[in-house]
């Protein structure tokens, strides 16, 4: 049980990382392509840079996805989770709570660490959420003369 608390943290402190330096990224180039030197969007650059920024997001949560099904596939046993599509479907569906139970994992343990997952989903959904409403409230901003 104390590996598996081990590994969750290491994924959560991964996916949180990715994210982070992710947005980071991002926000950098965002000020720097699609606004002017007071932090306006410059003309007819606020869709696309709404647009991209979703894109890149969602980028974003698939590496995280990816990274959790790795896991799942290089820890689990047996034949639950016996291809990367499989575990990848699994992670994707318990990273953003859908939870359609179609494939469940049968060993508590490793039921555990898929909470886990959960939490981690919807707390970078949360952020992706946060980020993507910062971007398109910048682009309803007036310009001030």
């Amino acid at each position: 049980m104390l590996e598996l608390l081990l590994v969750a943290v290491i994924l959560v402190a991964a996916t949180v990382v990715i994210h982070a330096v992710g947005t980071s990224y991002w926000m950098r180039l965002l000020l720097h392509y699609y606004t002017d030197a007071k932090g306006y969007f410059k003309p007819r650059k606020a869709l696309p840079a709404t647009i991209w920024t979703a894109v890149v997001l969602m980028m974003l949560h698939v590496v995280e996805v990816v990274l959790w099904a790795i896991t799942y596939l290089l820890l689990i046993p047996g034949t639950q989770l016996d291809s990367f599509e499989k575990a990848t479907y699994f992670s994707m569906v318990t990273f953003t709570t859908l939870g359609y139970g179609d494939i469940t994992l049968a060993d508590h343990e490793w039921r555990l660490l898929s909470g886990v997952e959960a939490l981690n989903g919807i707390l970078l959904v949360g952020w992706t959420t946060a980020f993507l409403f910062m971007v398109v409230q910048r682009g309803w901003q007036k310009h001030e003369a």
